[in-house]
Formats: structure tokens, C-alpha cells, sequence
């Protein structure tokens, strides 16, 4: 079984919760991810995705609106010795496709749904085979 720290992205976007919305939107489209972690000193403190940039604009929200004015404050969060299993079932039962990698409580990847879903299909044999 897979840890969490064996398939994360380690490549992380952190922002500051009082960073504009549309900063943090403009930062997540250069980097191609949907999900920018807000970060007070080392603590993670919420997280935006694009479904909360979705719902802002679809809101109304001013530009200059603040992260932790739309993002999801203190995120469920995992450890990075934990089972891909584990971070599934969180996942499924928590409604949300994006979790926080802790370790020693300091933010080090994220893992997303699909993470987990090319972790599944590397242990599948193909048909045929």
C-alpha cells in the first residue's frame, strides 16, 4: 500500500490569507493547479481551490477581496506517512478532492483526487496482459 508522501505533489503554491483573490487566481493559472494553500508563518490556514474561485466570482466578489475571505479555513489535513487509503476515505467522506501533507505539522505536498486515482490504476494490470 502506498504512503501519502509517495504520490503528493511536493511542489507547493502558498499564499498569505490576506492575499488577494485575484492574485492567488492568477498565480494558480501560471502554475496550472487548482489549489493554493494559505499559510500563516508555517501553519496551514485554509485552502482555496478553483471550485472557491468559482464560487466567489459566481458571488459577485471584488478583485481585491481577500483568500481567506472564499477559501476553505483549516482544511482537513494528512500526514505524509499516511496510506493513500487512509487519504481516500477522507477524502470520500469529507466531500473535497484536495488534502494538505503535513509532516512534523509543517505543510510539505498536497494530494489531490487524482493522485490517488493513478495510484489505483498503477496496481491495476491492464486486461489482456
Amino acid at each position: 500500500m502506498a504512503s501519502v508522501a509517495d504520490c503528493m505533489a511536493r511542489d507547493l503554491l502558498v499564499v498569505e490569507p490576506a492575499t488577494t483573490i485575484e492574485e492567488a487566481a492568477r498565480r494558480m493559472a501560471e502554475r496550472n493547479v487548482g489549489t493554493v494553500l494559505a499559510l500563516d508563518g508555517d501553519r496551514v490556514t485554509g485552502i482555496l481551490t478553483e471550485r472557491d474561485v468559482l464560487r466567489a466570482v459566481a458571488a459577485g466578489f471584488t478583485a481585491s477581496d481577500p483568500v481567506s475571505r472564499w477559501m476553505t479555513a483549516n482544511p482537513e489535513t494528512i500526514d505524509a506517512d499516511d496510506s493513500t487509503d487512509h487519504a481516500a476515505t477522507l477524502m470520500i467522506h469529507g466531500g473535497f478532492r484536495h488534502l494538505p501533507v503535513l509532516d512534523g505539522g509543517k505543510p510539505v505536498g498536497i494530494l489531490s483526487i487524482r493522485d490517488l486515482v493513478r495510484v489505483t490504476l498503477s496496481d491495476a494490470a491492464p486486461r489482456g496482459a
